[in-house]
C-alpha cells in the first residue's frame, strides 16, 4: 500500500478509536506515531518538539484559558440566574415570552461567558421547571434551551473562533467581527420562529400564569442591575478588540478581571469558588492543548505521508470547482459533527481543508465563519449533539430524549438556513470586519 493511501487509512483507524471511547488526544498522537514511525522513520519526528513548543508559546492561544476563566467566574457570580429571572419578568406578558427571554439570555451569556455546557445546564435548571409549570410544550422548551446555549459557539468571544483564527491564519479581531452579524441573524430567526409558533399554536407557549400582574416596583432597577454588568464586560472586551485598543489576549485578561470584580460585587468571590474556577479552567484548557498537541502529531504524519496532497487532489476534482469543494466540505463537517467534538474537527479536519480553500481563492475569514456556524449546528444534531446530553442530564426525569430530539429539529433547520445564507451572501460576514478596518485606517 502506498504512503498516500496509508495516510487515508489513518482517518479510518482514528474514527474507530474515537468511537470506541479512547481519549481524543492520545488517540490522535498514537495513530500518528504508529503509522509515522514505520513509514517515515524516527528522524522525521526531530522537529516535533519545536512544533509543540510553538503551540505552547503562541500568545494568541493564551486567550483561551483567560476566556474560559472569565466564563466560569461569570457563571458562578449568579449572572445567569439574575438575567433569566429578570428577562422572564420582562417578557412574561408576551405569549411565548419565557422562550423569547431564553434566546436573549443565551445571546448575552454567549457574548460574556461563551461556555456552552455551563449555559445549557444553567438555563435548564432554572428555566425548564418554570416553563413546564406554565404549560409550555416540552419540545419547544427543550429545543429553545439547547439552541440558545449553542450561541456561545458563534457569538464572540467564542473559544472556537480563537482556535479557528489560529488554524486558518486569520486575525482574531476580524474573525470576531465577522461572527457578529450571523449571530444576530440567528438570534432574530430563533425569536421569530418562537413568536410565530406561539401565534399559530397558542397551546405550545401559553401566557404565564402571572402575566396579568403588574411588574414589581423595582423592575427598572432589576433590569439595569442584570443587564449593565454583562453589557459592560461585552463592550469592554469586544470593543477593545474590534477597535484595536488591545489584542485578544489582553482583552481576555481584562474580561477575566472584570468577571472577578462582578463576582465580588455579588459577594460570591470566595476562596473556594476561586479555587474551583481555576481548577475548571485548568481542566478545560489542558484538554484543549493536549488535543492540539495530539492533532499536531497526527497532522505532521498525515502531511509527511502525502495525505494532504491526496485530499487536495480529490477536492479539486469535484464538479463545480470552488462551490463543489465548499458544499463537500460543509457536508463532511456537518456529518462528522454527529460523532466528533468541535475540538476534534477544528484540529483534525480544518488544517486539511484550509490550504485547499486558500488555493481555490476562497476568503479564509468567510470560510472560517462557515465552519463555525456548521460546528454550532453539530452541537444540536442527534444522536450525539453535546448540548442535548447537557440538557438531558440537568432536565427533570419526565423529559424524554425523543422530546429533546424533536424540539431541536426546527432550530437545526434555522441554523442550516443561516449557513446557506452566508454561503450565498458573503457580505453578511465580510461587511463588519471591512468597516472596522476602514475605521482604523487599514
Amino acid at each position: 500500500m502506498s504512503m498516500e493511501y496509508m495516510a487515508l487509512m489513518m482517518f479510518v483507524v482514528l474514527i474507530i478509536l474515537l468511537m470506541s471511547g479512547y481519549p481524543v488526544a492520545f488517540a490522535l498522537g498514537a495513530v500518528g506515531l504508529v503509522f509515522g514511525i514505520p513509514a517515515l522513520g524516527m528522524e522525521f519526528f526531530d522537529l516535533l518538539p519545536l512544533r509543540i513548543w510553538g503551540i505552547m508559546t503562541n500568545f494568541t492561544l493564551l486567550a483561551v484559558p483567560l476566556f474560559v476563566f472569565m466564563g466560569v467566574i461569570l457563571e458562578k457570580s449568579g449572572l445567569a440566574e439574575d438575567l433569566l429571572e429578570t428577562m422572564a419578568l420582562l417578557f412574561g406578558r408576551v405569549r411565548g415570552g419565557l422562550t423569547v427571554s431564553l434566546v436573549l439570555v443565551g445571546g448575552l451569556l454567549a457574548a460574556t461567558t461563551g461556555v456552552v455546557g455551563a449555559t445549557v445546564v444553567t438555563m435548564t435548571v432554572i428555566a425548564l421547571p418554570a416553563m413546564m409549570k406554565n404549560g409550555y410544550q416540552a419540545e419547544l422548551s427543550t429545543g429553545t434551551i439547547a439552541a440558545s446555549g449553542t450561541l456561545g459557539q458563534l457569538i464572540p468571544p467564542s473559544i472556537i473562533l480563537v482556535l479557528l483564527a489560529d488554524q486558518m491564519g486569520v486575525p482574531v479581531p476580524r474573525l470576531f467581527a465577522g461572527a457578529v452579524v450571523p449571530g444576530l441573524v440567528m438570534i432574530t430567526l430563533f425569536i421569530g420562529f418562537i413568536l410565530v409558533m406561539a401565534m399559530l399554536r397558542p397551546g405550545v407557549a401559553p401566557l404565564s400564569a402571572d402575566s396579568e400582574s403588574r411588574w414589581p416596583h423595582d423592575m427598572g432597577k432589576r433590569v439595569v442591575r442584570s443587564l449593565v454588568p454583562p453589557m459592560f464586560i461585552m463592550i469592554a472586551v469586544l470593543g477593545s478588540i474590534f477597535f484595536g485598543i488591545a489584542g485578544p489576549t489582553e482583552s481576555a485578561a481584562f474580561g477575566a478581571m472584570g468577571a472577578m470584580m462582578l463576582a465580588a460585587l455579588h459577594k460570591r468571590l470566595t476562596l473556594d469558588s476561586l479555587r474551583q474556577s481555576t481548577m475548571d479552567t485548568m481542566r478545560l484548557t489542558s484538554m484543549v492543548f493536549m488535543i492540539l498537541i495530539g492533532a499536531t502529531i497526527f497532522g505532521l504524519v498525515f502531511r509527511g505521508m502525502g495525505g494532504d496532497a491526496v485530499v487536495q487532489e480529490i477536492m479539486s476534482a469535484l464538479p463545480g470547482g470552488e462551490w463543489g469543494f465548499l458544499l463537500a466540505s460543509m457536508v463532511v463537517i456537518f456529518v462528522l459533527g454527529f460523532f466528533l467534538d468541535f475540538l476534534e474537527i477544528c484540529f483534525i479536519i480544518v488544517p486539511i481543508l484550509a490550504p485547499i480553500a486558500v488555493t481555490l481563492g476562497l476568503d479564509p475569514l468567510w470560510f472560517a465563519i462557515l465552519i463555525a456556524v456548521n460546528l454550532q449546528t453539530s452541537f444540536l444534531t442527534p444522536p450525539f449533539g453535546f448540548s442535548l446530553f447537557y440538557l438531558k442530564a440537568a432536565a427533570p426525569a419526565s423529559i424524554r430524549m425523543e422530546q429533546i430530539y424533536r424540539g431541536v429539529i426546527p432550530f437545526i433547520i434555522i441554523q442550516v438556513f443561516v449557513l446557506a445564507s452566508i454561503m450565498m451572501a458573503p457580505q453578511l460576514v465580510l461587511w463588519l470586519p471591512d468597516w472596522m478596518d476602514s475605521l482604523r485606517g487599514y
